[in-house]
């Protein structure tokens, strides 16, 4: 967002930008969707944008820029956290039509893990599932996923069993540490992870996105502000959830490397995601039939994420495209790689531009993708932003004692 654009009127033209769209956003999705869960959010969401609309706009009439910060948090209660509390009720009272297909992906990822001690069925079970469900017998999730199921499968049906419930609780521990840890009050980078209506829309819908957005973002603000051991812990947690984590988590390997900071960060950044894979050592091929080969579309049925990418549009319209579109993602994963060799990250705000644009240009090439995905860009590339407030430093203090970044003396701790 151009700064000039995004700091007028102390932000509240934006705002009220943001909130207008989205409002409308919310209002067709209530009108138009064919997902009924969709619908559902929507005619409750846009209630709540329209009352934020309007408290901005009161505010940018009055150009008085008070309670961003409190405001924010409020509108995402209303436009993400109430709609998925009336849905989980709703589900716990019978609705069948009151989540998406991967909130019962994760649940049955629970159960199982609680029954068999692997949250996946292998090639030969699903294959023996009536066809009509042997998309919902894929789990294209890393094993540590399974644990936001396990409330369900240990105390049965309600609505604070509803893994949404479960993955809203980790989003918001980690958003509101990350914020706390940098002091900035950095209100746009806020609304970019959660009262977004791509964000909103799938915390109260699926909502298994949003942990792992989080526990990245959280992550870069512990590099931020030299907490290295907690940032390989937050971004281990997240990488143990979803591969969509190990980019970030490559790449702030480098910066820990480049900082000095490798030994503090890598033993937790590497070691959750593998005591998370020991579930999947009980069924190997199990793992890589639902976590590798039915992504890439090599499974028994066609995975569902079909957005119009050009990844998608190229595996579609061009001969051998599947190949073409890989080739196409190895090229751009290499260039990135060669990029963090010759001009590695020194700051976290560096970092997330390089988390950012290298997840974006991995959305629109992959074969199978989903336009929700987005988040992890967009919110990645705003919190670069946040990274750089004098209250955030990156990497070890410069000589003298003074931070490489803003010239303050960042705190030391884990």
């Amino acid at each position: 967002m151009p700064a000039r654009i995004n700091r007028s009127a102390g932000g509240l033209a934006a705002d009220v930008a943001l909130y207008g769209i989205s409002a409308v956003f919310a209002s067709i999705t209530a009108l138009t969707s064919t997902l009924l869960p969709h619908r559902a959010w929507g005619s409750i969401a846009a209630w709540a944008y329209v009352a934020a609309f309007l408290v901005t706009g009161t505010q940018l009439l009055l150009r008085r820029p008070i309670f961003r910060t409190a405001l924010t948090w409020a509108a995402w209660a209303g436009v993400a956290l109430l709609p998925l509390m009336v849905q989980a009720v709703q589900r716990a009272d019978g609705r069948t039509d009151r989540a998406q297909e991967e909130v019962l992906v994760v649940e049955h990822m629970g159960q199982r893990l609680a029954e068999t001690g692997t949250p996946y069925l292998g090639p030969e079970a699903i294959g023996a599932l009536p066809p009509g469900e042997q998309l919902l017998g894929y789990a294209p999730y890393q094993p540590g996923m399974a644990a936001f199921g396990l409330p369900r499968a240990a105390f049965g049906d309600a609505w604070w069993t509803d893994a949404r419930i479960w993955f809203a609780l980790v989003t918001a521990a980690a958003l509101v540490t990350a914020v706390r840890l940098l002091r900035s009050h950095p209100v746009r980078a806020v609304q970019f992870a959660t009262v977004l209506p791509i964000c909103a829309l799938t915390v109260a819908t699926g909502g298994d996105d949003l942990p792992v957005l989080a526990l990245s973002l959280l992550a870069l603000a512990c590099c931020a502000t030299v907490r290295f051991t907690a940032a390989g812990l937050a971004i281990g947690a997240a990488a143990a959830l979803k591969l969509f984590a190990l980019p970030v988590l490559a790449v702030l390997l480098v910066l820990a490397y480049t900082t000095g900071n490798l030994r503090r960060f890598a033993p937790f950044a590497l070691g959750v995601p593998l005591i998370a894979l020991l579930p999947a050592a009980v069924d190997s091929d199990a793992f890589v039939e639902n976590v590798i080969r039915f992504p890439l579309g090599h499974g028994i049925v066609t995975s569902p994420a079909q957005s119009p990418f050009p990844g998608y549009l190229i595996t579609q319209a061009v001969p051998g495209g599947r190949y073409v579109a890989a080739g196409l993602l190895v090229a751009a994963g290499l260039a990135i790689a060669v990029l963090l060799i010759r001009r590695p990250p020194r700051t976290a705000a560096t970092a997330a531009l390089f988390c950012g644009y290298g997840l974006l240009a991995a959305i629109l090439l992959m074969p199978t993708t989903r336009f929700g995905y987005l988040l992890y860009p967009l919110a990645l590339l705003v919190w670069a932003h946040a990274l750089r407030s004098p209250s955030a430093v990156g990497g070890a203090p410069a000589a003298g004692g003074a931070s490489a970044v803003g010239g303050a003396t960042p705190a030391r701790g884990s």
